[in-house]
């Protein structure tokens, strides 16, 4: 078997194991739809961080326009529950209801991205990681689950990663390599450790060359 098709079946296996543990936790949260309008009534302390229409100015704050409404709600609901630890985000989501969360979820995903930009000198290496993924240690391509075009399965509760900031991408992949062996790290990726595994597995350039290529996909 040669390398390229032993990348393909190893993406292949990695894919179908996250669309498994997708489909699980939609059957055990439930589906929950929100209401966009009564989200925008909710998200006054938000734009502070993220703005008016969910596409922060600073770096390090995540745009959440089209993040993916069942993502955005899962994140949120982590947060409040203690499974994912964001000093930033202290006191912010402590009191709302799943139906609150889900409004403001259903609001921020509505709201279209602003487009970002790759690094020339990064595009090369972050377009091999994020389409090809490096097989020998474990690293799945990215755009098996995120899409090729970075627009994400909103349905499958994976983001849109397409115009994000790469300062907040880079982050959230170190957080993941953290956790992999250190509960310190981000660990509300899921049993499977998807993320854990593959942020584990790229090293400091292979993290900034992807988050500089997906923050220029369009």
């Amino acid at each position: 078997m040669g390398n390229k098709e032993f990348r393909l079946i190893f993406n292949r296996a990695i894919v179908a194991v996250a669309f498994l543990v997708a489909a699980s936790t939609s059957l055990a949260d439930g589906v929950m739809k929100g209401d966009a309008a009564a989200g925008e009534a909710l998200v006054a302390s938000c734009t502070a961080c993220h703005g008016a229409d969910g596409n922060s100015l600073a770096p390090t704050f995540p745009k959440l326009a089209g993040l993916g409404e069942r993502y955005l709600l899962k994140q949120m609901k982590d947060i409040r529950d203690g499974r994912r630890p964001v000093a930033l985000m202290a006191g912010q989501v402590d009191n709302m209801t799943d139906q609150q969360l889900a409004d403001i979820a259903a609001f921020y995903d509505a709201q279209t991205r602003t487009l970002g930009t790759t690094d020339p000198e990064l595009l090369a290496l972050g377009r091999k990681v994020y389409l090809a993924g490096i097989a020998e240690r474990k690293v799945a391509a990215c755009s098996g689950c995120h899409s090729p075009s970075g627009k994400g399965n909103g349905p499958g509760g994976f983001p849109g990663l397409a115009g994000q900031h790469a300062d907040y991408i880079a982050q959230q992949l170190e957080m993941f390599r953290l956790g992999y062996e250190d509960e310190s790290g981000r660990t509300n990726g899921g049993d499977s450790m998807i993320m854990r595994t593959i942020a584990f597995g790229l090293s400091d350039l292979e993290i900034k060359a992807v988050a500089s290529y997906v923050a220029g996909l369009q």
